[in-house]
């Protein structure tokens, strides 16, 4: 009980500690100190207690689909799952007449190709929002600096901006119409989108409205951070190619092989799909070949 005690009365301690110091230097004399407190308020902020909308797994799996831009519903999506697996199912019994491999495929297509399709999804629109982002951050750089309003500037992007950026700006704009604040309808998207990108663009709103000045500048500054920051990327990508090129090569294969063999003499291997034990011990392998793969993937994947 004592030591219990003990550790509740030293949790309180440093929290009150930390927040001493926090106050200290929001109100201290060094400009750098000031700034730094102000950020760190602005950001813990920005945090939301629900964020991306991860309330449960059918949740995430909504904001998944949302992210995507299609305009499928949850139902809609199992029952993608459910057909893909049926029909991936029914080949692999038709060819092999076995019920435990066939059932192996049709779970693995069924769970993992819708998966994989919405990955594809998510990763073209977020690669297209980010392509266009600084192009409308400069339009809203030119709308405060001709005088109109934060709202109006993001009314006006919405509008003259295509693709992804546009929708989510339109977002923006709708729920505050229906009397959102525009914090809380910046950072609603921004934990849909779920990109720094954008995380950014609401903190630099968020430390503007702390420390005050230029809000044009700021976002000029931003959308020059946002294009190096692409530039960058490319320029990883491209060292990079060579090493995810032999990647894919020794990941594949393999599998190349198998199917090539399989098809000029299929009696050698056709054990692998009548056996249970080679049917066992052909998916270990592969699962075994694929988890070589992914990590020879992740080793030459960088994150900027």
């Amino acid at each position: 009980m004592g030591s219990v005690m003990f550790a509740v009365a030293n949790r309180n301690d440093r929290l009150g500690r930390r927040r001493l110091q926090q106050v200290r230097s929001r109100y201290s004399e060094d400009p750098y100190a000031r700034l730094e407190a102000q950020m760190k308020k602005a950001v813990a902020a920005r945090r939301s207690p629900a964020l991306h909308g991860q309330g449960s797994r059918l949740g995430a799996l909504a904001l998944r689909l949302h992210r995507s831009g299609k305009t499928w519903s949850l139902q809609k999506y199992f029952a993608i799952c459910g057909a893909v697996g049926f029909a991936a199912g029914s080949i692999a019994l038709v060819q092999s007449n076995a019920i435990l491999l066939s059932v192996l495929v049709g779970l693995l297509a069924g769970l993992g190709i819708p998966h994989w399709l919405l990955n594809r999804a998510i990763q073209r629109r977020t690669k297209l929002f980010n392509a266009r982002f600084p192009d409308a951050i400069e339009l809203l750089v030119r709308g405060l600096r001709s005088g109109l309003p934060v709202t109006e500037t993001i009314g006006v992007a919405a509008h003259e901006v295509p693709g992804p950026v546009g929708e989510e700006f339109q977002a923006v704009i709708d729920r505050i119409k229906v009397g959102r604040t525009v914090d809380d309808s910046l950072q609603e998207t921004a934990n849909r989108l779920a990109t720094p990108e954008f995380q950014f663009f609401c903190i630099s709103l968020a430390i503007q409205r702390e420390t005050g000045g230029n809000l044009a500048e700021t976002l000029s500054n931003l959308a020059d951070v946002l294009r190096k920051r692409a530039q960058m990327k490319l320029k990883v990508k491209a060292m990079s190619s060579e090493a995810k090129a032999s990647a894919y090569i020794l990941g594949s294969l393999p599998f190349i092989v198998f199917a090539m063999v399989y098809m000029v003499n299929p009696d050698y291997l056709g054990g692998f799909f009548m056996d249970d034990r080679l049917i066992i011990a052909g998916l270990g392998g592969g699962i075994w070949m694929a988890l070589g793969a992914f990590i020879m993937f992740k080793m030459v994947s960088f994150e900027i």
